[in-house]
Protein backbone atom coordinates (compact mmCIF):
# COMPACT_ATOMS: atom_id res chain seq x y z
CA UNK A 1 0.00 0.00 0.00
CA UNK A 2 2.79 2.40 0.93
CA UNK A 3 4.49 1.73 -2.40
CA UNK A 4 1.24 2.37 -4.30
CA UNK A 5 0.71 5.61 -2.34
CA UNK A 6 4.20 6.87 -3.14
CA UNK A 7 3.66 6.10 -6.81
CA UNK A 8 0.33 7.94 -6.69
CA UNK A 9 1.91 11.01 -5.08
CA UNK A 10 4.73 10.95 -7.60
CA UNK A 11 2.21 10.88 -10.43
CA UNK A 12 0.29 13.82 -8.91
CA UNK A 13 3.49 15.82 -8.56
CA UNK A 14 4.40 15.02 -12.16
CA UNK A 15 0.98 16.22 -13.40
CA UNK A 16 1.29 19.43 -11.37
CA UNK A 17 4.72 19.95 -12.84
CA UNK A 18 3.41 19.47 -16.38
CA UNK A 19 0.57 21.90 -15.64
CA UNK A 20 3.01 24.52 -14.41
CA UNK A 21 5.19 24.09 -17.49
CA UNK A 22 2.13 24.38 -19.73
CA UNK A 23 1.50 27.86 -18.34
CA UNK A 24 5.01 29.22 -18.85
CA UNK A 25 8.26 27.39 -19.53
CA UNK A 26 11.24 28.37 -17.39
CA UNK A 27 14.09 30.24 -19.07
CA UNK A 28 16.60 27.93 -20.66
CA UNK A 29 14.28 24.94 -20.98
CA UNK A 30 12.74 23.23 -23.99
CA UNK A 31 8.95 23.42 -23.97
CA UNK A 32 7.31 20.26 -22.66
CA UNK A 33 5.55 18.22 -25.34
CA UNK A 34 2.16 19.06 -23.84
CA UNK A 35 2.76 22.81 -24.16
CA UNK A 36 4.06 22.46 -27.72
CA UNK A 37 0.97 20.55 -28.80
CA UNK A 38 -1.37 22.95 -26.98
CA UNK A 39 0.29 25.86 -28.79
CA UNK A 40 -0.13 24.15 -32.17
CA UNK A 41 -3.82 23.47 -31.57
CA UNK A 42 -4.42 27.18 -31.03
CA UNK A 43 -3.54 27.89 -34.67
CA UNK A 44 -5.22 27.13 -37.95
CA UNK A 45 -3.38 24.74 -40.24
CA UNK A 46 -0.27 26.67 -41.24
CA UNK A 47 0.29 27.21 -44.94
CA UNK A 48 2.53 29.69 -46.68
CA UNK A 49 5.94 30.23 -48.21
CA UNK A 50 9.48 31.39 -47.62
CA UNK A 51 9.14 35.06 -48.51
CA UNK A 52 11.47 37.68 -49.93
CA UNK A 53 10.08 40.49 -52.12
CA UNK A 54 10.69 40.03 -55.83
CA UNK A 55 12.93 43.11 -56.03
CA UNK A 56 15.46 41.85 -53.44
CA UNK A 57 18.29 39.51 -54.42
CA UNK A 58 19.10 38.64 -50.81
CA UNK A 59 18.38 39.35 -47.16
CA UNK A 60 20.49 42.53 -47.05
CA UNK A 61 18.69 44.05 -50.00
CA UNK A 62 15.38 43.31 -48.31
CA UNK A 63 16.32 44.92 -44.97
CA UNK A 64 18.77 47.77 -45.67
CA UNK A 65 17.17 51.19 -45.37
CA UNK A 66 17.72 52.34 -48.95
CA UNK A 67 16.23 49.19 -50.51
CA UNK A 68 13.55 48.23 -48.00
CA UNK A 69 10.33 48.41 -50.02
CA UNK A 70 7.07 48.36 -48.05
CA UNK A 71 4.96 48.89 -51.18
CA UNK A 72 6.26 45.72 -52.85
CA UNK A 73 5.99 43.75 -49.61
CA UNK A 74 2.39 44.93 -49.19
CA UNK A 75 1.44 44.04 -52.75
CA UNK A 76 3.03 40.60 -52.68
CA UNK A 77 1.69 39.67 -49.24
CA UNK A 78 -1.67 40.61 -50.72
CA UNK A 79 -1.14 37.82 -53.25
CA UNK A 80 -0.50 35.49 -50.30
CA UNK A 81 -3.67 36.54 -48.53
CA UNK A 82 -5.69 36.03 -51.72
CA UNK A 83 -4.86 32.31 -51.77
CA UNK A 84 -5.31 31.78 -48.05
CA UNK A 85 -1.67 31.69 -46.94
CA UNK A 86 -1.43 32.56 -43.24
CA UNK A 87 2.28 32.04 -42.49
CA UNK A 88 5.49 33.37 -44.05
CA UNK A 89 9.08 32.43 -43.21
CA UNK A 90 11.36 35.47 -43.56
CA UNK A 91 15.15 35.72 -43.23
CA UNK A 92 16.63 38.56 -41.18
CA UNK A 93 20.28 39.64 -41.52
CA UNK A 94 22.84 40.51 -38.85
CA UNK A 95 24.75 43.13 -40.86
CA UNK A 96 21.55 45.08 -41.52
CA UNK A 97 21.06 45.22 -37.74
CA UNK A 98 24.71 46.15 -37.08
CA UNK A 99 24.54 48.94 -39.67
CA UNK A 100 21.45 50.57 -38.16
CA UNK A 101 20.06 48.86 -35.07
CA UNK A 102 17.09 51.13 -34.37
CA UNK A 103 16.23 51.50 -38.06
CA UNK A 104 16.43 47.75 -38.60
CA UNK A 105 14.01 47.03 -35.77
CA UNK A 106 11.68 49.74 -37.05
CA UNK A 107 11.67 48.07 -40.48
CA UNK A 108 11.00 44.67 -38.88
CA UNK A 109 8.04 46.21 -37.08
CA UNK A 110 6.86 47.79 -40.33
CA UNK A 111 7.05 44.42 -42.09
CA UNK A 112 5.06 42.80 -39.28
CA UNK A 113 2.41 45.50 -39.51
CA UNK A 114 2.00 44.83 -43.23
CA UNK A 115 1.90 41.06 -42.73
CA UNK A 116 -0.62 41.36 -39.94
CA UNK A 117 -2.87 43.49 -42.17
CA UNK A 118 -2.94 40.51 -44.53
CA UNK A 119 -3.68 38.07 -41.65
CA UNK A 120 -0.23 36.51 -41.92
CA UNK A 121 2.00 35.47 -39.02
CA UNK A 122 5.76 35.43 -39.52
CA UNK A 123 8.47 32.93 -38.76
CA UNK A 124 11.80 34.81 -38.58
CA UNK A 125 15.18 33.19 -39.38
CA UNK A 126 18.45 34.48 -37.89
CA UNK A 127 21.41 32.51 -39.29
CA UNK A 128 22.00 30.62 -42.55
CA UNK A 129 24.73 28.37 -43.98
CA UNK A 130 23.50 28.50 -47.60
CA UNK A 131 25.10 30.05 -50.70
CA UNK A 132 27.52 33.02 -50.61
CA UNK A 133 29.86 33.42 -47.64
CA UNK A 134 31.17 36.97 -48.21
CA UNK A 135 28.53 39.58 -47.47
CA UNK A 136 29.09 43.31 -47.87
CA UNK A 137 26.74 46.08 -46.78
CA UNK A 138 25.61 48.63 -49.34
CA UNK A 139 24.62 48.07 -52.95
CA UNK A 140 24.05 44.39 -53.66
CA UNK A 141 25.14 42.64 -56.89
CA UNK A 142 22.82 42.15 -59.83
CA UNK A 143 21.50 38.61 -60.32
CA UNK A 144 23.60 36.26 -62.44
CA UNK A 145 21.50 35.45 -65.46
CA UNK A 146 19.70 32.13 -65.12
CA UNK A 147 21.45 31.15 -61.85
CA UNK A 148 19.42 30.05 -58.81
CA UNK A 149 19.88 32.31 -55.76
CA UNK A 150 23.08 33.83 -57.16
CA UNK A 151 23.16 36.58 -54.53
CA UNK A 152 21.81 34.82 -51.42
CA UNK A 153 24.00 35.22 -48.34
CA UNK A 154 25.21 33.02 -45.54
CA UNK A 155 24.98 34.62 -42.12
CA UNK A 156 27.51 35.03 -40.63
CA UNK A 157 29.46 33.14 -43.32
CA UNK A 158 33.19 33.88 -43.33
CA UNK A 159 32.71 36.66 -40.78
CA UNK A 160 32.59 34.02 -38.06
CA UNK A 161 36.40 34.05 -38.16
CA UNK A 162 36.52 37.76 -37.25
CA UNK A 163 37.48 38.83 -33.73
CA UNK A 164 34.44 39.93 -31.79
CA UNK A 165 31.95 38.43 -34.24
CA UNK A 166 30.37 36.07 -31.70
CA UNK A 167 29.73 38.94 -29.30
CA UNK A 168 28.09 40.92 -32.09
CA UNK A 169 25.90 37.99 -33.13
CA UNK A 170 24.83 37.43 -29.52
CA UNK A 171 23.90 41.09 -29.19
CA UNK A 172 21.95 40.92 -32.46
CA UNK A 173 19.91 37.86 -31.53
CA UNK A 174 19.32 39.10 -27.99
CA UNK A 175 18.27 42.60 -29.05
CA UNK A 176 15.86 41.50 -31.78
CA UNK A 177 14.29 38.69 -29.74
CA UNK A 178 13.97 40.84 -26.62
CA UNK A 179 12.28 43.62 -28.61
CA UNK A 180 9.70 41.26 -30.12
CA UNK A 181 9.50 38.45 -27.51
CA UNK A 182 5.84 39.19 -26.72
CA UNK A 183 4.75 40.08 -30.27
CA UNK A 184 1.81 37.92 -31.35
CA UNK A 185 2.49 38.74 -35.00
CA UNK A 186 5.54 36.46 -34.77
CA UNK A 187 4.67 32.77 -34.92
CA UNK A 188 8.06 31.19 -34.22
CA UNK A 189 11.79 31.94 -34.14
CA UNK A 190 13.74 29.76 -36.60
CA UNK A 191 17.24 30.26 -35.24
CA UNK A 192 19.45 28.80 -37.97
CA UNK A 193 18.70 27.72 -41.54
CA UNK A 194 20.38 24.49 -42.65
CA UNK A 195 23.35 24.42 -40.26
CA UNK A 196 26.19 22.44 -41.75
CA UNK A 197 25.41 23.34 -45.36
CA UNK A 198 28.14 24.62 -47.74
CA UNK A 199 30.22 21.62 -46.60
CA UNK A 200 30.54 23.01 -43.06
CA UNK A 201 28.93 19.96 -41.45
CA UNK A 202 29.75 19.69 -37.74
CA UNK A 203 31.82 22.89 -37.85
CA UNK A 204 28.46 24.67 -37.41
CA UNK A 205 27.80 23.00 -34.06
CA UNK A 206 29.48 25.80 -32.10
CA UNK A 207 27.22 28.56 -33.42
CA UNK A 208 24.18 26.26 -33.30
CA UNK A 209 24.58 25.58 -29.57
CA UNK A 210 25.25 29.25 -28.87
CA UNK A 211 22.18 30.57 -30.66
CA UNK A 212 19.95 28.13 -28.77
CA UNK A 213 21.50 29.34 -25.49
CA UNK A 214 21.01 33.00 -26.44
CA UNK A 215 17.38 32.39 -27.38
CA UNK A 216 16.63 30.44 -24.19
CA UNK A 217 18.11 33.28 -22.14
CA UNK A 218 15.60 35.68 -23.71
CA UNK A 219 12.77 33.17 -23.10
CA UNK A 220 10.31 34.52 -25.69
CA UNK A 221 6.59 33.78 -25.69
CA UNK A 222 7.01 32.24 -29.14
CA UNK A 223 8.54 28.78 -29.63
CA UNK A 224 12.02 28.31 -31.09
CA UNK A 225 13.26 25.75 -33.57
CA UNK A 226 16.02 24.84 -36.00
CA UNK A 227 14.90 22.76 -38.97
CA UNK A 228 16.25 19.31 -39.80
CA UNK A 229 17.32 19.00 -43.41
CA UNK A 230 20.19 16.52 -44.03
CA UNK A 231 19.65 13.08 -42.50
CA UNK A 232 23.39 12.26 -42.61
CA UNK A 233 24.17 14.99 -40.04
CA UNK A 234 23.50 12.80 -37.01
CA UNK A 235 25.13 15.03 -34.38
CA UNK A 236 23.54 18.25 -35.64
CA UNK A 237 20.15 16.60 -36.14
CA UNK A 238 20.13 15.19 -32.62
CA UNK A 239 20.89 18.56 -31.09
CA UNK A 240 18.35 20.39 -33.25
CA UNK A 241 15.52 17.94 -32.60
CA UNK A 242 16.06 17.68 -28.85
CA UNK A 243 16.36 21.44 -28.34
CA UNK A 244 13.49 22.65 -30.55
CA UNK A 245 10.06 23.39 -29.10
CA UNK A 246 8.39 22.60 -32.43
CA UNK A 247 9.99 20.19 -34.90
CA UNK A 248 10.60 21.91 -38.23
CA UNK A 249 12.20 20.32 -41.27
CA UNK A 250 12.90 20.57 -45.01
CA UNK A 251 11.96 17.93 -47.58
CA UNK A 252 12.09 18.36 -51.35
CA UNK A 253 11.37 14.73 -52.22
CA UNK A 254 8.27 13.17 -53.76
CA UNK A 255 5.26 12.07 -51.74
CA UNK A 256 6.22 8.55 -50.58
CA UNK A 257 9.66 9.63 -49.38
CA UNK A 258 8.33 12.77 -47.74
CA UNK A 259 5.67 10.78 -45.88
CA UNK A 260 8.38 8.52 -44.43
CA UNK A 261 10.13 11.64 -43.11
CA UNK A 262 6.92 12.74 -41.42
CA UNK A 263 6.34 9.31 -39.88
CA UNK A 264 9.87 9.31 -38.50
CA UNK A 265 9.65 12.85 -37.08
CA UNK A 266 6.26 12.21 -35.46
CA UNK A 267 8.04 9.89 -33.04
CA UNK A 268 9.17 13.03 -31.16
CA UNK A 269 5.54 13.66 -30.23
CA UNK A 270 5.80 17.33 -31.14
CA UNK A 271 3.99 19.34 -33.82
CA UNK A 272 5.63 19.34 -37.25
CA UNK A 273 6.05 22.23 -39.68
CA UNK A 274 7.69 21.66 -43.06
CA UNK A 275 9.44 24.98 -43.63
CA UNK A 276 10.77 24.13 -47.10
CA UNK A 277 9.29 21.92 -49.83
CA UNK A 278 8.14 22.18 -53.48
CA UNK A 279 10.74 21.72 -56.19
CA UNK A 280 8.69 20.79 -59.24
CA UNK A 281 11.40 19.09 -61.30
CA UNK A 282 12.28 16.86 -58.33
CA UNK A 283 8.74 15.56 -57.91
CA UNK A 284 7.85 17.77 -54.93
CA UNK A 285 4.79 19.66 -56.14
CA UNK A 286 1.73 21.32 -54.69
CA UNK A 287 -0.50 18.68 -56.24
CA UNK A 288 1.07 15.72 -54.45
CA UNK A 289 2.69 17.20 -51.32
CA UNK A 290 0.42 19.94 -49.99
CA UNK A 291 -2.71 17.74 -49.61
CA UNK A 292 -0.59 15.11 -47.85
CA UNK A 293 0.81 17.71 -45.43
CA UNK A 294 -2.69 18.89 -44.58
CA UNK A 295 -3.91 15.33 -44.07
CA UNK A 296 -1.00 14.68 -41.71
CA UNK A 297 -1.61 18.02 -39.91
CA UNK A 298 1.88 19.23 -40.82
CA UNK A 299 2.44 22.94 -41.48
CA UNK A 300 3.29 23.58 -45.15
CA UNK A 301 5.69 26.37 -46.20
CA UNK A 302 7.10 26.07 -49.71
CA UNK A 303 10.27 27.76 -50.93
CA UNK A 304 9.64 30.67 -53.28
CA UNK A 305 6.71 32.96 -53.83
CA UNK A 306 6.99 35.67 -56.52
CA UNK A 307 9.52 35.24 -59.32
CA UNK A 308 12.20 37.88 -59.04
CA UNK A 309 15.84 38.66 -58.38
CA UNK A 310 16.51 35.44 -56.45
CA UNK A 311 16.06 33.54 -59.74
CA UNK A 312 14.44 30.61 -57.98
CA UNK A 313 12.40 29.65 -61.02
CA UNK A 314 15.72 28.02 -62.03
CA UNK A 315 16.84 24.74 -60.44
CA UNK A 316 19.73 24.55 -57.96
CA UNK A 317 21.94 22.56 -60.30
CA UNK A 318 20.64 23.54 -63.74
CA UNK A 319 21.56 27.14 -64.67
CA UNK A 320 20.23 28.65 -67.89
CA UNK A 321 22.92 31.09 -69.07
CA UNK A 322 20.62 32.61 -71.69
CA UNK A 323 18.23 33.66 -68.93
CA UNK A 324 15.25 32.14 -70.68
CA UNK A 325 12.22 30.96 -68.76
CA UNK A 326 12.49 27.24 -67.92
CA UNK A 327 9.79 24.96 -69.28
CA UNK A 328 8.96 24.03 -65.69
CA UNK A 329 9.67 26.47 -62.87
CA UNK A 330 11.66 25.01 -59.99
CA UNK A 331 10.09 27.20 -57.25
CA UNK A 332 7.72 30.20 -57.06
CA UNK A 333 3.98 30.63 -57.53
CA UNK A 334 3.34 34.08 -59.03
CA UNK A 335 4.71 36.40 -61.67
CA UNK A 336 5.41 39.94 -60.49
CA UNK A 337 2.01 41.22 -61.61
CA UNK A 338 0.24 38.58 -59.52
CA UNK A 339 -0.54 36.25 -62.40
CA UNK A 340 -0.17 32.62 -61.26
CA UNK A 341 2.48 30.51 -62.97
CA UNK A 342 0.01 27.61 -62.90
CA UNK A 343 -3.61 28.63 -62.23
CA UNK A 344 -4.53 25.05 -61.31
CA UNK A 345 -1.94 25.10 -58.50
CA UNK A 346 -3.36 28.32 -57.10
CA UNK A 347 -6.87 26.87 -57.21
CA UNK A 348 -5.67 23.83 -55.25
CA UNK A 349 -3.93 26.02 -52.66
CA UNK A 350 -7.08 28.11 -52.25
CA UNK A 351 -9.21 25.00 -51.85
CA UNK A 352 -6.90 23.52 -49.21
CA UNK A 353 -6.98 26.84 -47.36
CA UNK A 354 -10.76 27.10 -47.53
CA UNK A 355 -10.78 30.14 -49.83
Amino acid sequence: MKNHLSKFLAAVLMLLSISAFAQKPPAGKVWPVAKANAWYKQHKWMSGADFIPSNAINQLEMWQAHTFDPATIDRELGYAESIGFNTMRVFLYSLAWKQDKAGFKKRVDQYLTIANKHHIQTMFVFFDDCWNADAKVGLQPAPKQGVHNSGWLQDPGNRLNNAGEIAMLQAYVTDVMTTFKHDKRILLWDLYNEPGNSNKKEASMGLLTKVFAWARAVNPDQPISVGLWDWTFEKLNTYQALNSDIVTYHDYTEEASHLKTIQMLKTHGRPLICTEYMARTRGSKFGNIMPMLKKENVGALNWGFVMGKTNTIYAWDNPMPDGGEPKEWFHDIFRKDGTPYKPEEVELIKKLNGK
